[in-house]
């Protein structure tokens, strides 16, 4: 389950959305949209046959869009904890008080938000083992190489898995989200 892969679970998740959004309106806020996703993966890179670089990451973040009337600011941050999400709104809000009206800006008409969403089938985690991923850049390296007796050079090949999970929210009601690989 994509859940037991992941630091917070979808439900993590949507909460830290809709509090944004709550914060947002209390602190006066006439519209607001939410992101919140977290990733990880690996990177394997060879290179002439040789290992030249192994990467880990693993991020997070979250960013909110505040709508004072046509005014609107946008921050974010990769801290989930209670303070640093009422600060990044606060911070959104004090950059839309200072922004110039757009008669553009703001939400979407609510009739026009999605309510149903299909499964797109689009998280297929692969754990795959470093020792795996060299074999298989190592492979892919050769496979080039080996097009052409001309080629002698390459700039490498890399193996690359990610997984990732995002929720996206509004005020009017909107949630989704879903993981990838």
């Amino acid at each position: 389950m994509a859940q037991d892969r992941f630091s917070n679970s979808p439900d993590t998740l949507r909460n830290i959305a809709q509090d944004m959004l709550d914060y947002a309106k209390r602190q006066g806020a006439t519209a607001a949209s939410a992101e919140v996703s977290e990733g990880f993966g690996q990177a394997v890179t060879v290179r002439q046959g040789e290992v030249e670089t192994i990467e880990y990451n693993r991020d997070k973040g979250l960013g909110i869009t505040v709508h004072l009337g046509q005014q609107r600011g946008n921050a974010s941050t990769s801290d989930f904890s209670p303070q640093a999400v009422r600060d990044t709104v606060d911070a959104a809000l004090s950059i839309a008080r200072y922004t110039a009206k757009d008669d553009c800006a703001g939400l979407p008409e609510e009739d026009r938000l999605a309510r149903d969403f299909p499964d797109l089938d689009l998280y297929h985690p692969w754990d795959l083992r470093v020792e795996d991923a060299i074999c298989l850049a190592r492979e892919c390296e050769q496979a080039a190489l080996g097009a052409d007796a001309r080629i002698h050079n390459s700039e490498g090949a890399t193996v690359n898995v990610h997984e990732a999970q995002f929720i996206f929210a509004n005020s009017l009601g909107f949630m989704g989200g879903y993981p990838s690989s």
